[in-house]
């Protein structure tokens, strides 16, 4: 089951010039994109891919 509409949210690690908006209200995927241009589209991530990528990027 699909959520009716994502819920979008700034990333905590993102500073005021480069924003990331995520939104991961869906069971299947994390939703992905750039906050200064959303009419752009969004990049849908397979949630255990998302899982890896922010393990990673915490990792420094």
């Amino acid at each position: 089951m699909q959520p009716a509409a994502s819920n979008w949210r700034t990333s905590s690690c993102t500073g005021t010039e480069n924003c990331v908006e995520v939104a991961d209200n869906d069971p299947q995927h994390v939703m992905v994109r750039d906050t200064k241009a959303r009419n752009r589209g969004s990049l849908a991530v397979q949630r255990h891919t998302w899982t890896a990528f922010v393990k990673y990027a915490k990792q420094g």
